[in-house]
């Protein structure tokens, strides 16, 4: 065994079907009593069934949550939360809402309860990336790790098969650098293998049906566990590919990850043999790289940047912006191999590997 150092901090994290009942129980538990909740437009629905059952604890909502925590937008719900003298948040969706709720919390302090609709998994982490003026930047602070989690399997019903599969691959990328990180320990790298095949066995099953209650149920389950490793582990080279890219060019979040992941996959897997053997065997392939990039197509999803919206000249930014503030990463970066791993991204070549 190597040595190893583990770290566990931790979100209490309520799962399961139904679960949104317990909404009321978990904010008051939070000594909530002004609530403030936070969504894109798309979870207005949600958001008035939890007003009706907590009606007396509701403080106000927002719902114009954005991609990439601009910070102009956390301004305006800001203002809108001081506003409704609230005393803590809770972000019901996706990457977006919860992201907002973390940059809410960091500036207020307010307990925050996160209620996940996808499969992102920022709920499980102590990360926050925000953008302003065209530039994306991470930071990781305790403060903005939600206290409470709340995993309602039937929240994802309703979310499309498409958006459901780069949702998936976007966590199962997670894991994918936990299997790496040079800061896992034992626990994350069972974490991490549980969680990838719990995703890459319910994925296809939820393109078929998407109402198929036990795969939702395993997807969640692997969602839960993938941003798990995230958030107890270091980043690499995928994750700086997709901040840059995302914050730079304004790439939808999940499926820049889904493209971006086979080919980052392929850079790093030759220095990295015993994860490539853990990764082989969650994807149940000899050809993971291949295993992922199919995955997204199968869900007819883009696996080309260009589809996403990114110039083709936009390469040359990107590869400069990698290389101005690299994150650590088990292979070294090199620009040529790194220009070319882009441009295959780009153009949505299947890897060889």
């Amino acid at each position: 065994m190597k040595p190893f150092v583990s770290d566990v901090p931790a979100s209490r994290v309520v799962f399961g079907a139904g679960t949104l009942s317990d909404l009321r129980s978990e904010v008051a538990r939070l000594g909530i009593h002004r609530a403030f909740f936070l969504s894109t437009a798309a979870q207005r629905e949600t958001i008035a069934v939890a007003r009706a059952s907590m009606a007396d604890l509701f403080a106000g909502e927002f719902a114009d949550a954005a991609m990439h925590t601009p910070v102009a937008v956390t301004d305006t719900a800001l203002a809108a939360l001081r506003a409704a003298d609230a005393d803590g948040l809770v972000s019901i969706g996706g990457g977006s809402a919860i992201g907002l709720g973390k940059a809410l919390a960091l500036r207020t302090g307010l307990p925050h309860l996160a209620v996940p609709t996808t499969y992102a998994g920022s709920e499980m982490t102590p990360i926050l990336g925000q953008t302003e003026d065209g530039v994306k930047t991470t930071m990781r602070d305790p403060a903005v790790q939600p206290a409470s989690v709340l995993y309602d399997v039937e929240l994802t019903l309703t979310l499309p098969a498409q958006m459901s599969g780069v949702s998936g691959l976007n966590a199962i990328a997670h894991a994918v650098e936990a299997l790496y990180a040079p800061d896992a320990d034992p626990i994350i790298l069972l974490m991490a293998e549980e969680g990838i095949r719990a995703l890459a066995g319910s994925l296809p099953l939820i393109a078929k049906d998407a109402q198929n209650g036990e795969a939702r149920s395993d997807a969640l389950y692997g969602a839960w566990l993938c941003a798990t490793c995230l958030g107890r582990t270091t980043v690499a080279l995928h994750h700086k590919l997709c901040h840059v890219l995302g914050g730079t060019f304004d790439l939808p979040h999940a499926e820049t990850h889904a493209a971006v992941l086979p080919h980052a996959w392929a850079y790093n897997a030759p220095a990295v043999p015993e994860a490539a053997a853990k990764l082989r065997r969650a994807l149940a392939t000899d050809r993971p790289a291949q295993s992922l990039f199919d995955m997204t197509a199968s869900f007819g999803a883009p696996t080309a940047l260009r589809d996403l919206g990114m110039p083709k000249d936009g390469i040359d930014r990107a590869v400069e912006l990698i290389f101005k503030n690299p994150y650590a990463n088990p292979r070294p970066l090199e620009p040529d191999a790194i220009r070319a791993l882009l441009e295959d991204v780009w153009a949505g070549r299947r890897p060889n590997a």
